[in-house]
């Protein structure tokens, strides 16, 4: 038990914050904006060391299960952590365009962000990367669909009929997720593997692997999620105290929920990158983005089904052009099985250009 807690220090931690931040609370909102704009920060550091937990968790979920299932469960658990937060902070009044903000960011940060920034350093360091093109089309196609019925075609909905076209976005949703599950786990699950020539990872002398106890993995992984949830709660209404006024884009905030979900994600397909393995980049960073539209939608458009406030959906023309851009950029350059330094700077370049639009406020 002592090992369990000294290996969780990082969700302890998380933990006593949130006791901590609920007493406090209003104290935080009721001492000026600088104390509530810094409560709101370190809670959010908090947030990212308990997410980096979940991911761990679900990261040797993943390893006892192998891939194409293994990425499915991280990608899985970074979704539901955003999910989460998003949830809670719509409880809080927050900006109708937060969700279609964060999905959005979600996006650019998961292909043009994680892929590119993998693609450029494991391209440096290996040169050619190779994968299963088949997975790079599949994901390509359906986050096309799915972000066109959800977050194009919204636009042309008159207002008075947006009830049942919700209803009809999450059942279409429903749909592509049902498929997509079984076609990664059942007789198309080859579309999502690579059988790399090397071994996957080399043992150092005298490494053992350590055994992995599903139940506990699976506990931590949900009381995880319960003290983000917890954390959120709280962060949601210091940041958005303490932006308040400040001038600050109003995509920050939808920046920094992708960000925390997104962030034990870039760090995995980092290692995978620098240790050759690009197809696991490839499931992270595509199925992330999937994973985020698909599962995302269908939840907050049942939120606003249950509250009867609509969200603003529609992506911006800015946002839709960038979102075209990069997955006719990710088309072209996942089309041949193998990735290079080139076709990941490509997508780096675009994700500083997102980052330079929402500094823009656009």
């Amino acid at each position: 038990m002592l090992t369990i807690f000294k290996q969780e220090s990082f969700l302890l931690l998380a933990l006593i914050a949130a006791c901590v931040a609920y007493p406090l609370e209003h104290w935080m909102l009721h001492s000026g904006q600088l104390i509530a704009l810094i409560s709101g920060l370190v809670l959010i550091l908090f947030i990212v060391a308990a997410s980096m937990r979940v991911a761990h968790q679900a990261e040797l979920l993943a390893e006892k299960v192998g891939d194409p299932y293994g990425t499915m469960i991280l990608t899985l658990a970074a979704v539901l952590v955003e999910v989460v937060i998003l949830a809670i902070m719509m409880s809080n009044e927050a900006s109708p365009t937060l969700v279609r903000d964060t999905i959005y960011s979600a996006v650019m940060l998961d292909i043009n962000g994680i892929l590119g920034l993998a693609a450029l350093m494991g391209g440096l360091k290996h040169g050619e990367q190779s994968y299963n093109d088949d997975s790079a089309r599949s994901y390509s196609v359906m986050i096309l669909t799915a972000m066109g019925v959800s977050m194009v075609v919204p636009e042309f909905i008159p207002e008075a009929n947006w009830k049942l076209y919700s209803a009809f976005t999450i059942g279409a949703m429903v749909v592509l997720y049902a498929l997509f599950l079984r076609m990664q786990v059942g007789p198309h699950s080859y579309f999502f593997s690579y059988s790399y020539p090397d071994k996957r990872r080399r043992k150092e002398p005298g490494e053992e692997p350590q055994p992995v106890n599903l139940l506990l993995s699976i506990g931590i992984l949900v009381f995880g999620v319960v003290v983000i949830g917890a954390l959120a709660e709280v962060m949601s209404k210091t940041l958005d105290l303490g932006l308040e006024g400040t001038g600050a884009p109003p995509v920050i905030t939808a920046i920094l929920v992708a960000a925390i979900s997104a962030a034990p994600e870039i760090l995995t397909a980092l290692r995978a990158a620098l240790a050759n393995r690009m197809q696991s980049v490839v499931n992270i960073a595509m199925g992330a983005s999937l994973s985020t539209v698909i599962l995302t939608v269908p939840v907050m458009e049942a939120m606003a089904l249950y509250t009867g406030q609509p969200f603003q959906m529609a992506m911006t023309p800015v946002q839709t052009v960038m979102v075209f851009i990069t997955l006719i950029v990710s088309a072209i350059n996942l089309n041949d099985g193998e990735t290079n330094a080139i076709e990941g700077m490509t997508h780096f370049v675009l994700f500083a250009t997102f980052i330079m639009l929402s500094l823009l406020g656009l």
